[in-house]
């Protein structure tokens, strides 16, 4: 067992483990000159105290209950950090524009230089030392314990429309840390049981780490809670995430490491995500929602994408919970080959827009010439329900023209939404949108109130139900471009047109109440 899984458990005293002895040596950031007073930058000392560490091969550095005052936190291979009951680490006052230095005279560490493949996703992406605590090229090292970091100095970026109270810290500018926790090509991590509020523009970037276990973390955040870039055998759970300006949990695949590589072997299981709760809500069981005048994005998604070069394989979403955000997205926009994923239990409630959002297009951002339109193919969803979604935008899954999603199964799902409509959202022909962002939004409304299917190859769908709260006339299944697809045991609400087919072939109704037993070569401009 590597030293970061021997730290998951707290020892009992803040001693050194004396010679000749197996336990992990404990290193308290105290002895290295640390205050905890909330005015002190206790960063420094923290640092020694890892470097202390793994000088001797490494070991466990103790954060006692306090208030650290902190800048960048450098992490090390072999070093376990244990943020004990009431410990805080508050990550100190980035430098405002137009200045030099932040808190005190301090800064975040640097970013690292720019490089030609930065164009392929957005600054935050690319640069992992301007954070609270980084790690480059480590192995074996965890972050455990019930503690907290606060990310209150940290930029979040150029998200959209954030509480007054946070300061608007440059993420571009020297000195500036945006990222609670950012890792590159490591190996052999464990975050555990600690909390994160107010995390920056990620409170977990984790790009080319292997091997990565988090499990029960709270993260109560302004943008991203948790990004899992380009890495395998992953295991996220039991994570509550409220996120309303962005993804919750977000695994990619960017080309953040000058090279396409997938996101693979990865479970997701046991999380909650929201995105209504009033930031620290969450964290202290309030659980306040915003108003329903709040500009408030309410993301706080399961989402993998958007960027999305090298792919994403091999993954398990199940036992989760959506509460107040938008639905599962699974994008392939940059030449990721996304398949072999399944997807099962899943409730959600309050949705801003579509349950299920299944793209792929070819915004295509990646060098040219290697990179292709990608595949999204051999996916299972089985056992969702979602009630009151937003009317507007239903479920979507849409390829572009010659290159379609394909070989998916729907089973046992329940899409119930608000109802109500306007008449012109059944004359309306959603763009293609071959090359733009993936997201449900720009679809606008749709000419569908359960399921919007186009460009799909061999799709099945059994015992899936639309309902909705209030009349509406809109179908519940459009198909456009889809070919070898069977509908059973399907239900939609009574008394007008369940489906509406164009440029359809080889449709199989069989024993629903949405319709009668249909047997079709090829229909278009057709209902049912």
């Amino acid at each position: 067992m590597g030293l970061a899984a021997a730290a998951v458990t707290m020892p009992s005293a803040y001693a050194s483990t004396p010679s000749g002895t197996s336990a992990p040596i404990l290193f308290d950031i105290r002895t290295y000159g640390a205050v905890g007073d909330g005015k002190t930058v206790d960063s420094p000392a923290i640092n020694k105290a890892i470097e202390a560490a793994a000088a001797v091969g490494g070991g466990t550095v103790i954060v006692p209950s306090g208030t650290w005052v902190c800048f960048s936190i450098r992490l090390k291979s072999h070093v376990s950090i244990y943020l004990a009951q009431g410990a805080t680490i508050l990550a100190a006052d980035s430098p405002l524009p137009g200045e030099t230095t932040g808190y005190k005279g301090g800064t975040y560490d640097a970013a690292e230089p720019n490089t030609v493949w930065d164009a392929y996703q957005d600054y935050g992406h690319n640069h992992w030392h301007n954070s609270l605590f980084w790690g480059e090229g480590l192995d074996d090292l965890s972050i455990t314990g019930p503690g907290l970091i606060h990310g209150k100095g940290l930029s979040h970026g150029r998200g959209r429309g954030h509480d007054v109270d946070i300061a608007p810290f440059v993420a571009e500018q020297p000195g500036v840390g945006n990222k609670a926790i950012a890792l590159k090509n490591c190996r052999n991590v464990i975050f555990r049981d600690f909390s994160i509020l107010k995390g920056g523009h990620f409170g977990l970037l984790l790009t080319g780490v292997d091997n990565l276990t988090i499990d029960n973390l709270t993260i109560d955040t302004d943008r991203d809670g948790m990004d899992i870039d380009c890495c395998k055998n992953v295991r996220v759970s039991n994570c509550s995430v409220n996120a309303p300006w962005d993804d919750a949990i977000c695994p990619k695949s960017s080309y953040a490491l000058g090279y396409a590589k997938p996101t693979e072997n990865m479970t997701i299981t046991n999380c909650i995500v929201t995105g209504s709760y009033v930031l620290g809500s969450v964290l202290d069981g309030t659980f306040k929602k915003y108003g329903s005048d709040a500009k408030i994005p309410r993301n706080g998604r399961i989402k993998c994408g958007t960027e999305s070069n090298g792919g994403f394989k091999n993954i398990t979403i199940s036992n989760c919970v959506f509460e107040g955000c938008e639905g599962l997205a699974l994008e392939s926009s940059d030449g990721a080959l996304c398949e072999d994923i399944t997807i099962s239990n899943l409730t959600m409630r309050d949705l801003v827009s579509a349950p299920l959002f299944f793209r792929l297009n070819a915004r295509l951002r990646g060098p040219k010439e290697s990179t292709q339109v990608g595949t999204l193919q051999r996916i299972l969803v089985d056992n969702v329900t979602s009630y009151d979604c937003n009317a507007r935008i239903c479920s979507i899954l849409s390829g572009i023209p010659d290159h379609a999603i394909q070989d998916v199964k729907l089973s046992n799902i329940y899409l119930h939404h608000k109802g109500g409509f306007h008449s012109e959202w059944l004359k309306v022909v959603p763009p293609e949108l071959v090359d733009k962002y993936p997201d449900p939004s720009p679809f606008g409304p749709l000419p569908s109130q359960g399921l919007y299917l186009r460009h799909v190859r061999n799709l099945e769908l059994g015992h899936v139900e639309v309902a909705a709260s209030a009349p509406d006339p809109r179908p519940s299944f459009y198909l456009q471009d889809v070919h070898r697809a069977d509908f059973i045991a399907v239900t939609a609400p009574p008394g007008q047109p369940a489906f509406t087919l164009n440029e359809v072939t080889d449709l199989r109704i069989l024993i629903s109440r949405a319709a009668p037993d249909t047997i079709l070569a090829t229909a278009d401009n057709k209902t049912l």
